[in-house]
């Protein structure tokens, strides 16, 4: 790895075999990072050629294998950015008007409300964003993508859930999955997050119909991956 490491090191290029074998993920599971100044990104890695939006970006990870980073002028989506602390919220999504014309909200002011409760870091909060397929990463990400069917879902969820028992309280509104949900909810709360995907991510990135979107802390991976192995191989598993 090229930058600081993790008090208690993970084996990154492990965890996505082990990821990818017992869940049959189509695709890698991405690696992302906010990277707070330009020191943070590492040697070498290329910044991203075209413009476009950031679930667009985990799909080129996940699908093309490829690494790479993307300042503010490369994301395309501008709520996106917004939620990734690379941009500030344009007016029009402040006052609900953007989404309130699409016609997801009844009203502006229903969608305001939405708006005030994405989860997003700070303007100017983040220099770029790093991706990379888990398994050749070149740097130690802070959340890790996983994009896959409902019943890889249950899975990862029975996972979660493996050690400490509980309940799984997933966070989302229909808008801004990729980013705010996956992204900026997991990493700002240290906790995974699942997600359906939105009209934009669906539209612009190829995430296909039968699929969902999960956010985990890169810290998790140990503690997951294990259980992975145990619960998929259950008596009671389908």
């Amino acid at each position: 790895m090229t930058d600081e490491p993790l008090k208690i090191a993970v084996d990154f290029k492990e965890s996505a075999e082990v990821l990818t074998k017992y869940l049959g993920l189509e695709g890698s599971p991405v690696a992302f990072k906010f990277a707070t100044k330009k020191e943070d990104i590492p040697a070498g890695m290329p910044e991203i050629d075209k413009v476009m939006r950031h679930c667009t970006m985990v799909m080129v990870a996940r699908k093309e294998n490829k690494a790479f980073y993307a300042t503010a002028d490369r994301h395309e989506c501008n709520g996106g950015a917004w939620a990734l602390g690379l941009k500030d919220i344009t007016q029009t999504l402040k006052t609900g008007e953007f989404y309130f014309k699409l016609g997801k909200f009844a009203s502006a002011p229903s969608c305001k409300r939405t708006i005030e409760h994405i989860p997003h870091l700070g303007l100017k909060e983040t220099y770029a964003t790093l991706y990379a397929p888990l398994e050749n990463a070149p740097f130690v990400p802070q959340v890790v993508f996983i994009i896959a069917s409902p019943r890889t879902m249950l899975k990862l969820a029975q996972a979660t859930l493996f050690t400490l028992g509980g309940r799984i309280h997933a966070e989302f509104s229909g808008i801004q999955s990729v980013c705010a949900d996956a992204a900026a909810q997991t990493y700002l709360t240290g906790h995974p997050n699942f997600s359906l995907g939105c009209d934009g991510s669906r539209r612009y990135s190829g995430i296909a119909e039968g699929e969902m979107v999960m956010g985990l802390p890169a810290e998790m991976l140990p503690e997951l991956t294990a259980a992975i192995k145990v619960v998929v191989a259950a008596p009671g598993s389908k």
